[in-house]
């Protein structure tokens, strides 16, 4: 039985057909380097901080909101090495205001992501309370939470890459889930409220003043290659947090990232969005699309409609960035858990109202597609690009409509890993799962 969907069900009938395309199923090849064991250089690269470690200290280490592959490893390692050097670790998550801005979702965001206290081997102590250390000059109040304010140290562990909302050297990575990540819901709200394009400023400037109460033991970077593993884990010390060194690891993540192979695109279709994916639910870096007020948009790719079908189980319904999208079926909207979502994007202040909006939405998966299809400015919908993905992180394998079968052809990273086949939905409009 259908949730009843208010106004929507004035559209519950509203179908639409269109002729889709068949689609050629094409791998992407990236630069495979990867971490061979993920532990030892964890333990290794930790190293550097055995002489600041004393017996019994505790130690807080940061666990985001973010579906990064090795993290669950690096951070059991992390906490493995610490005990090893006579530290009493335990784990805080660090995702603003994720997980419905409560302590207990937060901890069940963790735990979705693989990280229990049973996987991890110590403790989790989560609390959406924070300790005011200060606030800046003509800027944000400067937040720790209140666990992490009581260890004797903390060791900030996040994966660096292009952020969703804004441009700058330091972007996604130790200094964010310093400065937003331990500063929960509060301090994440203070520093948006700035807006997405001074960011880059608040950021860096809130991480440091952190630093400096000397409570920051390092930083343990990630840097991911396109296959979502890491390619690298470095230690940063607490002195080149928001500095050239991790401005440095930015560019080297940027440069690794997995992107769409093609400028122009008429019809995406991503299978799936999600907090685990992004935290703008998609990659607007990989879609082509900032849609925030006031900031600029990408020059490539350039997609004219987007149909997005589901959002993760990993979301617990927090469907913030489906603004991004232009089309999307029924289903992803009895998902929606708006309270969530609200609560997401009032705490990213300007960037959050256009991306927390609902696209058009209609019955099933097919009239979703269809409506994208007709809808793309293409006078002939048989010659439309398409291309199809599970979602905007995982890359490597995709489907594209047999219209890109040339430029497939005379890219050199692309690959044809299969027959060419249409684009198939069962009984009830849903698109036949991914192959």
């Amino acid at each position: 039985m259908s949730t009843h969907l208010g106004p929507f069900e004035a559209v519950r009938n509203l179908t639409y057909d269109a002729p889709f395309p068949r689609l050629l199923p094409v791998r992407q090849r990236f630069d495979p380097q990867q971490v061979a064991d993920v532990a030892a250089a964890t333990a290794q690269a930790l190293e550097p901080l055995r002489g600041r470690i004393r017996p019994g200290m505790t130690v807080a280490i940061t666990a985001g909101s973010r579906g990064i592959h090795d993290k669950p490893a690096v951070v059991r390692a992390a906490g493995e090495w610490l005990r090893a050097a006579g530290a009493e670790p335990f784990v805080v998550p660090a995702m603003g205001s994720h997980g419905g801005a409560t302590a207990e979702g937060q901890v069940e965001l963790l735990a979705d992501l693989g990280m229990t206290e049973e996987s991890l081997g110590m403790p989790i102590r989560a609390t959406m309370e924070t300790v005011e250390i200060d606030r800046l000059p003509d800027g944000p109040a400067v937040h720790l939470d209140a666990n992490a304010a009581k260890a004797d140290g903390i060791l900030a562990v996040n994966r660096v890459k292009a952020h969703t909302d804004f441009q700058g050297d330091i972007e996604s990575g130790i200094s964010k889930i310093i400065a937003i990540g331990l500063g929960k819901q509060r301090g994440a709200e203070g520093i948006h409220r700035f807006g997405p394009a001074n960011l880059a400023v608040w950021v860096p400037r809130v991480a440091r003043r952190v630093v400096d109460t000397g409570k920051i033991l390092g930083g343990l970077a990630i840097v991911e290659n396109a296959y979502d593993r890491a390619a690298r884990i470095e230690l940063l010390q607490a002195a080149d947090i928001a500095g050239p060194a991790e401005a440095a690891l930015l560019a080297d993540a940027k440069r690794r990232m997995a992107r769409l192979p093609f400028d122009d695109i008429d019809v995406a279709v991503i299978d799936e969005m999600g907090k685990n994916y992004s935290g703008a639910g998609m990659d607007t870096n990989v879609i082509g699309r900032m849609m925030i007020r006031g900031s600029a948009e990408f020059d490539r790719p350039r997609i004219r409609n987007i149909a997005v079908l589901d959002v993760s189980d990993a979301s617990h319904g927090n469907a913030v960035g489906l603004g991004l999208a232009d089309f999307v079926p029924f289903r992803l909207l009895e998902r929606i858990d708006l309270r969530s979502v609200y609560i997401n994007a009032m705490t990213s202040g300007l960037g959050g109202p256009q991306r927390a909006q609902i696209p058009m939405a209609f019955p099933t998966d097919r009239d979703a597609i269809a409506a994208a299809l007709l809808t793309c400015g293409r006078a002939d919908v048989e010659a439309v690009t398409l291309v199809r993905m599970p979602n905007t992180l995982d890359l490597e394998h995709l489907q594209v409509s047999e219209s890109l079968r040339a430029a497939v052809d005379a890219h050199p990273d692309l690959e044809i890993t299969g027959d060419v086949a249409p684009m198939a939905f069962d009984e009830e409009g849903r698109l036949q799962p991914w192959q």
